[in-house]
Formats: structure tokens, C-alpha cells, sequence
């Protein structure tokens, strides 16, 4: 795995422990966008991209967020201790959409985020200084990926297999199909269907 750019948002200095966002792409082929540097108590530490944990009302079954204290649905009153807890005894509100699964990814995904943190910062003292972080330039060849561009492009390489017809929805074909002659065990099988 390379890390081939990180992207840094820094947020204004009235923002208490969150010090930035950032993206971070591999291998100039992948990115994963809105992973969190936030001051910590024992310093800086990167948070990856994260989703609330929500549950169901016991009464309609309708979503909520944890933190919820009245349905959203039915307005019946929620247990608020319902989150599960971690080790230390504080609720599990978020859950992780994208992390690294061993401590060596981690790490070398914490220095380059936290590097690049760094020299974004001098780079804004700079004048002139542009974000990079919300162009949107990540597709390198500058052509817009639309369904109908991806259906054009498929169709020149997948095709149904012979001897079936192609199936609508999902499958293209550049070719057509010759036409189904019926053989010799279909003819029966037809005629003591009739």
C-alpha cells in the first residue's frame, strides 16, 4: 500500500479539538475522504471516516440515533443507555466506515496525515493560499464517469455466453446473437407440452 497524496481542510481556529479534515488516496487509485485530525489529550491523532449508530423504537420501529432520547417516528420516550459500551465505560456511538485492519497501516496512515498536516499549515501563511482539498480533480483523465459511459464500455468487452440469450438489465453485447433454431429435443419437448 503507497500513499500517493493526502489532502488537509483546516478548520478555523475557533474550533475546539478538531483541527482539520483530509483525504488520502492509494496507490493513485483509491481515496478515502473525511478522516479527522483532532487534538487529543495526548496529542494529535487521526479519526477515520465515520457513520452515527442508530437503532430501532421497541414501540413503531422506527430509526434513531443513539443519542436520542424521544422517537423520531413515534415520539415514545427511548432508554438512554441503550448504546453499547466500550471498555472504558463510554457509549459506542460511531462505527468506523473505513480503517486499517493492523497497527502498521494505522501508523503509517497517522505520520503521513499528520506530515501533511503540518506543511499545510505553513503553506496557509503563505498569500495566494488555495485549499486543495475540495477540487475535485481526483479523475485523472478528465472524462465524466456516467452510467451510460460505463454501459458503453462494458459493452465492448462482456457479452452472454453462446447459446443463451442475453439478459436485460445488467449484461450488454456488442454482437447479436444469431437466432434460436430450435433443435431436435426441443421440438419434442414442445410438442408433448402442447
Amino acid at each position: 500500500m503507497v500513499i500517493t497524496e493526502v489532502r488537509i481542510k483546516l478548520c478555523e481556529e475557533n474550533s475546539e479539538r478538531l483541527l482539520a479534515f483530509c483525504s488520502v488516496t492509494f496507490d493513485n487509485a483509491f481515496v478515502v475522504r473525511d478522516l479527522k485530525i483532532i487534538e487529543g489529550a495526548k496529542g494529535l491523532f487521526v479519526a477515520m471516516p465515520s457513520r452515527k449508530l442508530a437503532d430501532r423504537c421497541p414501540k413503531c420501529g422506527g430509526k434513531n440515533h443513539l443519542r436520542a432520547r424521544y422517537c423520531n417516528n413515534c415520539g415514545a420516550r427511548l432508554d438512554e443507555n441503550r448504546a453499547l459500551r466500550l471498555t472504558e465505560g463510554r457509549a459506542k456511538l460511531h462505527a468506523d466506515i473505513a480503517h486499517p485492519i493492523h497497527s502498521a497501516a494505522r501508523e503509517q496512515i497517522h505520520n503521513a496525515v499528520i506530515q501533511a498536516y503540518y506543511e499545510e499549515k505553513e503553506k496557509a501563511k503563505q498569500p495566494g493560499y488555495v485549499c486543495t482539498y475540495d477540487l475535485d480533480d481526483y479523475d485523472l483523465d478528465d472524462t465524466p464517469v456516467t452510467y451510460t459511459s460505463v454501459a458503453a464500455e462494458l459493452s465492448k468487452t462482456v457479452q452472454a455466453h453462446p447459446g443463451h440469450s442475453p439478459v436485460r438489465g445488467t449484461h450488454f453485447t456488442t454482437t447479436p446473437l444469431p437466432a434460436k433454431t430450435p433443435t431436435a429435443g426441443n421440438q419434442e419437448a414442445n410438442r408433448s407440452n402442447g
